[in-house]
């Protein structure tokens, strides 16, 4: 019964509130920038996945995949970059599409189910190098798109995939999005739209009739923009079809490698639907470990320049359960 029933982390006392903790790892942090190298790769689709690389010549390789609106530079990024190249790690983020500086060439933005882009790096790093394991570290949005990959493969996962860990996953949509829609939300919801929308505009100006504009500034809710643009944009038929195939606590039962997924218990933006304890029951590879503390993707130690709690956490998970 993989569920952590006591968890190593201990928030500082003046972030034991869900809200300091995220504003805390997002803006306070003091990181140094990371000298990435980018690699630019094709799509199946013929469009491109920015991939930028951190590699200090090691045998063992870790995929991170940013959340929403971010990118290799967000700051839980760069600092799990960081940590595991000082680890003798290879590091690599791939930018979600649209995520990276310049617009894509398809219709196609990104959501929380692109599991076919997750797999076309996957492919490329597992065809391009020869490293003894790779792992996968997703935080929200991209945690999100981790677990579903990782349960949609299942014992068909190619074998240099070891193993992953997730942090503050959203992993029953709708749940998260009734909770994002709370009063107490309001500022995060402003943030994510006006960042956003600039990504749509974009889109639509590139291929005008594609959608309707009309009618954004009503937009308020995760709901009421996945009903209007993230479903039809991407195939699916209203946001409640979106919610239903894309959630990945649906395909939880079937991941095959050692996976461990972290949500605080006092995060921001996640419903009690994110907290799958009986598909963590259920499955021996899947853990679920919940904080009492930690906010969303943050997990903050007592310093704005230290490394860490989300980082050796996941250092040790990876070497307890894939080796060293």
């Amino acid at each position: 019964m993989p569920v952590v029933k006591h968890s190593s982390y201990i928030a500082p006392l003046f972030l034991r509130n869900g809200h300091f903790n995220t504003f805390f790892s997002s803006i306070m942090r003091k990181l140094e920038s990371v000298p990435y190298v980018r690699e630019r790769i094709v799509t199946p689709d013929n469009d491109f996945l920015d991939l930028d690389w951190s590699k200090v010549n090691g045998k063992k390789c870790v995929v991170l995949a940013h959340g929403l609106e971010g990118n290799s530079d967000s700051s839980y990024i760069r600092g799990m970059v960081q940590f595991f190249n000082s680890l003798g790690w290879d590091a690599v983020c791939w930018n979600l599409r649209g995520c990276s500086g310049e617009p894509n060439i398809t219709s196609k933005l990104y959501h929380s189910g692109c599991v076919e882009d997750l797999d076309c790096v996957i492919k490329w790093v597992n065809s391009k190098f020869n490293y003894e394991a790779v792992s996968l570290v997703g935080f929200s949005l991209g945690g999100n798109v981790v677990l579903k990959y990782l349960g949609e493969m299942g014992k068909s996962l190619v074998s240099s995939v070891k193993g992953a860990v997730c942090f503050s996953v959203p992993c029953d949509l709708r749940s998260s999005a009734e909770k994002l829609a709370c009063p107490t939300n309001r500022l995060y919801m402003r943030s994510f739209l006006k960042s956003i929308r600039v990504k749509l505009e974009q889109k639509l100006k590139k291929f005008p009739g594609l959608l309707s504009f009309e009618g954004f500034e009503q937009v308020k809710n995760f709901f009421q923009f996945d009903e209007k643009f993230t479903a039809p944009l991407h195939g699916y038929m209203n946001a409640e079809d979106y919610y239903l195939k894309c959630s990945s606590k649906q395909f939880l039962s079937k991941i095959a490698i050692p996976t461990l997924l972290i949500s605080a218990k006092d995060d921001p933006m996640l419903g009690r639907g994110c907290f799958p304890v009986k598909e963590a029951e259920a499955n021996d590879l899947f853990f679920l470990e919940t904080p009492d503390h930690g906010g969303h993707a943050g997990f903050c130690s007592g310093s704005s320049h230290g490394v860490f709690w989300s980082e050796t956490r996941t250092a040790q998970f990876l070497n307890e359960h894939v080796g060293r």
